[in-house]
């Protein structure tokens, strides 16, 4: 085969357009054929005469697009074309080079010759082809002799590919009966060589199994049936091989191959049958209605909604009995009891049956009718049965108090069966646990057997049993009920312990509170109750009762003017009386309170505490009050635990703190003695004074100068007192006292003297107190004073002189 392929391809190259001998280049591709020598003017280089500029020459050397075939398996490289310019005269002073697509691993050229050779075989459906660059260029100076042009390797096709199925295998359906030539499916192969060449590609479809009944397109690959009326009854599943084979089916060529399962639809072409055509059944008389009683079937060959079979009853004997339904899992029909059974009434019954398809088919409607038909005859069985009662259940009435043994009423049951077996009453015992009823074991007279209570049980349930002499286990109940019917044998009563109460201000004739009563025997349509007040209460000044004739009576107020301080609380009797018979009469009491009202007759109060309240106050003023006492009674003590903690404060002293503080006014201190509120070593020993200290009562606001240290010396202690007094003169924040006032000094054993005003009683008359007036604005009340009493001195002295 490579040796036929090898000389087609050399025959194609001989016969191409262009072509030439192996040893000339084929003509150029694109439209830029040259014939003989023709030189292209794509050179570059010096104009002749020494002009400087360009000439274009003619192109020399050109070629076509070259072939190289595929799964090459010789030992040589394959010899792919040649490149050759008109430029190289054979004295090798042209190179050729190559570049682009496989270029020097799959291509290779001889610099020299210009013979491109393929290094290794190619696979067309790997890569079909490959595009180079090819150029000359001078050997000697590398300059381009020709520009560089471009050209493809294209790669030869063989059949080395046979055709595949790649959807396979396939699944497909038809339905049966079919006509020659319907449709089933297509299959398709496809074939890797390249279908532009030769027929490597060109695939043709044939039936290898599955004959007669299906063909294949030999082009297209679809299968259509061929042959007609093929039943699913018959045969369902087809295996279907189909083949693929290139080369137009040559000899040589390659062929695939897939499978095809086929699969035959069912149409509704059977019409159901029965397997026989007369159906016996036995049904006992016992049996429930809307009970199965039988089952027939239909049998139909396709399957699924073609196999569906519709049951219906033909009119006629016994239809009306029963009724046929389909059980749609397995197309049985069933017959349903529509009617009770009764052997003695009747004892067989016979009807028609017709199954149909429930979805036709037109199209073999001409095969004829499709439904069969079959006869049913059923047997009514004779079953034992126990006693049946002549009503479903019983109602009776009962007086409560009845003596025992009184009759109340009586069931009957009797045997329906031909045997006609007599029959025993009895009460079950469960329903009657205290036995307050009896029944006759033979008539079913039901009695009382103890006192009824109504107010106890005001309805009874029992259960009578009648059973079959000859027959124990067969028996049959029925229910009773009983009610106790209601005597008059309790007093009507208040229907609830009523308290009112009366506003002082109220007027007569009031109502002041509605009641109603009650009654524990059997409210009957019509019961009523009358009110009023007794007998000996006529006389009542304060109260009476008024009956509204609704069985609800009013209080009604005689007078008005009630005062709590005279009587808090009013009982009012009132008698109650029932229609009943025999009427029954209770006497019941009626609280009445007074009590505090507003005008519009609201309630204020009741309580007793509050008469002694003044009048016009209400509870919500009195407690407002007493909020704001208690709230004021914490001011006061909060104001004087306040202020006793301020004096407390005031008091403390401290041996740390240097400065005189002023603790009593009133007092005059004990002088260099009192060493009890003061350190007075603290005064005398300069060393322990510590500078920067300020007053603890008034927050310093401005910086205080250097104070000077003191001296046991009395000019340094009296240049020390004037120092601070100046300091404090000119501070706004101090207070209106001498703070810096010492006592250290003071008393009997001062050098200064005492500066209490206690014991200065006797005034020297001639003292001058203007100096009063050089110690600064705090002391011009006291210089006025003392001014003011001296000069009254003066003039008293100065009258006494006179005299």
């Amino acid at each position: 085969m490579l040796t036929r392929n090898c000389l087609l391809l050399f025959l194609w190259i001989l016969v191409d357009e262009g072509s030439v001998s192996s040893l000339r280049p084929p003509s150029p591709p694109l439209g830029r054929s040259r014939t003989g020598r023709e030189h292209a003017k794509s050179l570059v280089g010096p104009m002749r005469n020494g002009a400087a500029g360009y000439q274009r020459v003619k192109r020399g050397w050109v070629w076509n697009q070259f072939f190289v075939l595929e799964e090459y398996m010789g030992s040589d490289p394959q010899y792919v074309g040649k490149l050759h310019t008109d430029l190289d005269s054979g004295d090798s002073g042209v190179k050729y080079t190559l570049s682009g697509d496989g270029a020097g691993s799959i291509f290779t050229i001889d610099q020299t010759t210009g013979d491109i050779h393929a290094l290794r075989s190619l696979d067309r459906e790997e890569k079909p082809y490959y595009t180079l660059r090819a150029q000359a260029v001078d050997i000697d100076t590398n300059r381009p002799l020709e520009p560089e042009s471009e050209f493809v390797i294209k790669v030869q096709d063989i059949n080395d590919n046979e055709p595949k199925f790649l959807e396979g295998p396939y699944t497909a359906s038809v339905p049966e009966m079919s006509p020659v030539g319907t449709y089933v499916t297509q299959v398709t192969a496809t074939d890797a060589d390249d279908p532009t060449y030769g027929n490597s590609a060109r695939v043709v479809y044939s039936i290898l199994h599955g004959q007669p009944y299906f063909s294949v397109d030999p082009k297209t690959g679809v299968i259509k049936t061929a042959l007609p009326n093929m039943d699913r009854e018959v045969k369902e599943q087809y295996q279907v091989l189909i083949q693929a084979k290139d080369m137009g089916g040559q000899l040589g060529g390659l062929a695939g191959t897939t499978t095809i399962n086929i699969t035959l639809s069912d149409v509704n072409d059977n019409p159901p049958r029965f397997s026989k055509s007369f159906f016996h059944l036995r049904v006992p008389e016992s049996s429930a209605v809307g009970s199965a009683v039988g089952r027939i079937k239909a049998h139909d060959l396709d399957i699924g909604k073609n196999a569906e079979v519709e049951y219906t009853i033909v009119p006629g004997d016994g239809g009306a009995m029963f009724d046929i339904t389909t059980n749609e899992h397995n197309q049985e029909g069933i017959i349903i009891l529509k009617r009770p059974l009764d052997y003695e009434s009747k004892k067989a019954y016979t009807f028609k049956v017709d199954a149909s398809n429930a979805h036709l088919d037109p199209r073999f409607q001409s095969f004829g009718a499709f439904k069969d038909t079959a006869t049913v005859k059923i047997n009514v069985l004779d079953v034992d049965e126990p006693p049946v009662f002549n009503k479903p259940s019983y109602m009776m009435d009962v007086y409560e108090d009845t003596p025992a043994g009184t009759i109340i009423g009586a069931v009957t049951a009797q045997d329906l069966d031909a045997s006609s077996s007599p029959v025993r009453y009895s009460i079950d015992w469960k329903s009657d646990l205290d036995s307050y009823f009896d029944i006759d074991p033979v008539e079913g007279t039901i009695s009382t057997n103890e006192l009824l209570d109504r107010e106890s049980i005001a309805q009874h349930n029992i259960s009578i049993v009648a059973t079959k002499l000859n027959s124990p286990v067969l028996s049959s109940r029925v229910a009773v009920t009983v009610h106790v019917l209601d005597i008059n044998e309790f007093p009507p009563e208040l229907a609830s312990p009523y308290e009112t109460f009366v506003c002082e201000n109220s007027k007569a004739g009031q109502v002041i509170q509605t009641f109603s009563a009650q009654d524990q025997d059997l409210r009957a349509a019509g019961q009523q109750f009358s009110f009023k007040s007794p007998k000996e209460d006529m006389k009542n000044k304060n109260f009476t009762i008024k009956d509204f004739g609704n069985n609800t009576a009013g209080i009604v107020t005689k007078r008005g003017g009630f005062r709590r301080r005279l009587q808090e609380i009013y009982l009012l009797p009132v008698v109650i009386d029932d229609n009943g018979y025999p009427p029954k009469s209770s006497t019941g009491t009626l609280t009445i309170r007074v009590c505090g009202c507003e005008s519009d007759g609201s309630l204020l109060t009741c309580s007793a505490e509050a008469i002694f309240l003044p009048v016009g106050l209400s509870t919500g003023a009195l407690i407002a009050i007493l909020l704001c006492i208690i709230i004021l009674l914490v001011i006061v003590v909060l104001y004087v635990g306040l202020r006793r903690q301020k004096k407390k404060e005031t008091l403390m002293s401290s041996k740390e703190d240097i400065r005189d503080n002023v603790i009593h006014y009133d007092d005059e201190g004990g002088g260099e003695e009192d060493t009890h509120a003061f350190d007075m070593g603290t005064l005398r020993n300069p060393k322990v004074v510590k500078e920067n200290l300020f007053r603890r009562d008034v927050k310093p606001e401005m910086k205080k100068g250097p104070r000077a240290p003191v001296s046991q010396d009395s000019a340094d202690i009296r240049h020390f007192i004037n120092q601070r007094l100046k300091e404090h003169d000119v501070d706004n924040s101090a207070p209106p006292y001498d703070s810096l006032a010492t006592y250290a000094y003071e008393g009997d054993g001062s050098v200064a003297e005492s500066l209490s005003s206690i014991e200065s009683i006797v005034i020297d008359p001639e003292e001058d107190y203007d100096y009063l007036n050089d110690w600064g604005p705090r002391f011009k009340t006291l210089a006025g004073i003392f001014g003011e009493h001296s000069e009254t001195q003066s003039n008293s002295t100065t009258t006494e002189n006179t005299h």
